[in-house]
């Protein structure tokens, strides 16, 4: 079973530029062989298509551990981060520095809470 999980050893993020910058700056940028990045930013002008797109490129790559994203920018493809759920890459929803945090809205806090019986 580890073996089928040993090549995902990136993070990929879906956020805006100020979460994107620190993250790059920490040094989880990637760009593979075929060009692709493990990141996207997204701004106003970005479309629902391209977050959802890049979502579903990101949870079906298997260079991918985990998937960060915006918990607002999460919130623009709500119904497809809730379908989400598969083990990896692990998703989870982080604040930025312009929207906090708000546990009420994360869908992978609200299937722990209820596995765990809260």
């Amino acid at each position: 079973m580890a073996a089928a999980y040993k090549d995902r050893n990136l993070i990929a993020v879906i956020g805006d530029e100020d979460s994107i910058t620190g993250l790059l700056l920490a040094g989880i940028g990637h760009i593979n062989d075929h060009q692709k990045k493990n990141f996207l930013v997204v701004d106003s002008k970005t479309q629902i298509a391209t977050i959802e797109g890049a979502f579903q490129e990101f949870t079906e790559r298997k260079d991918i551990a985990i998937l960060l994203i915006n918990q607002h920018i999460a919130e623009k493809i709500r119904p497809t981060v809730d379908k989400y759920q598969q083990a990896f890459p692990a998703l989870l929803e982080i604040p930025s520095k312009d929207h906090p945090y708000d546990p009420s809205k994360d869908s992978i806090l609200k299937r722990v809470q209820k596995l765990s019986g809260e």
